[in-house]
This record gives C-alpha cells, sequence and structure tokens, in this order.
C-alpha cells in the first residue's frame, strides 16, 4: 500500500512526511527512503531526514521503556501479554546483542529486515542492560548503516539475492 494511501502525510511536504514515516515503529527508515526517493527527494536529503526521524524516539524509548512497561503491565492483562510478547520475541532474535553487547547492537540494527532496527533495537537494549551511554550511539551508528544500505538498494546500487 503506497503510503499517501494510508493517509499519512495527507498535504504535507514530502520532507514532514519522510520524516513522520520514518519515527514509526514498523516502517522505520526501510519505508521513509524509498518514499521519500519516490517523490523526488535527493537521496541525500531523504537519507539525512530518514536517518534523523529514526533516531528521534531513541532516548525517550531507552529511558522510559522500563517505567512505562511495568506501568502498563500493572493495570491490564492486555498490556501483559503485549510486553511478555515483545520481550521474548526481541530476545529470541537478538543473540548478537546478547553476545557482543554494544557492537552487537549495532549489527542489529543495522540489518534492514522487519525484525531488526531502532525500535527493536531499543528494547534489545533495555533487555540486555547496555547502558545508555553505550546504546545510543551503538543504535545511531546502525541506523546510519541500514540508512545507508536501504539507500543503496532503492537507488538500484545493490540488490539482495537477485532481486
Amino acid at each position: 500500500m503506497h503510503i499517501a494511501a494510508a493517509g499519512i502525510g495527507s498535504g504535507l511536504p514530502r520532507e514532514i512526511t519522510t520524516f513522520i514515516i520514518s519515527t514509526l515503529p514498523v516502517s522505520e527508515l526501510r519505508g521513509a527512503i524509498p518514499y521519500a526517493l519516490s517523490q523526488g527527494m535527493n537521496w541525500q536529503r531523504a537519507y539525512i531526514i530518514s536517518v534523523l526521524g529514526n533516531f528521534l524516539p531513541v532516548i525517550p524509548i531507552l529511558l522510559l521503556l522500563g517505567r512505562v512497561s511495568d506501568f502498563l503491565i500493572k493495570r491490564s492483562r492486555l498490556f501483559e501479554r503485549f510486553f511478555n510478547w515483545l520481550f521474548t520475541r526481541t530476545m529470541n532474535r537478538s543473540a548478537v546483542v546478547e553476545k557482543f553487547e554494544a557492537l552487537g547492537l549495532i549489527l542489529f540494527v543495522a540489518i534492514p529486515l522487519p525484525i531488526t532496527g531502532a525500535w527493536t533495537g531499543c528494547v534489545a537494549a533495555f533487555l540486555f542492560k547496555i547502558p545508555l551511554k553505550h546504546a545510543v550511539p551503538a543504535i545511531l551508528a546502525g541506523i546510519m548503516i541500514s540508512g545507508t544500505v536501504v539507500t543503496l538498494a532503492s537507488m538500484g546500487v545493490i540488490s539482495f539475492w537477485g532481486l
């Protein structure tokens, strides 16, 4: 589905729409960069806006995830099931973070797949108790690498498995 068809960005400048898409937990910059390029934005602008947007929620998530999840779990069985699912899923998919900590976090965030990215990287950093001073630069580095890969793939410079 095209992003504009979903109602995101209707009537907004493409830069703002790109920024918003890059902040969202599912699309992140994997959705923002192709969108921006499809709207005629140059790759440098698309990359910078998407990286900044993808990084925006990182520090608040890292600072608040524990308190917010504890608060919500105590108040609702639905939230308890959601956070149990999220935390278990993240633990099962982030062995590289557990083994290599901050370096693993960079790699985990850098891989532009649906089960990875800045949001899930924040959850992994929280679960593996990676200190904020290590998690923030690691996640930013991962975002920048992922942004580079997505930009190059979107421009047809690289492809994966012959796709």
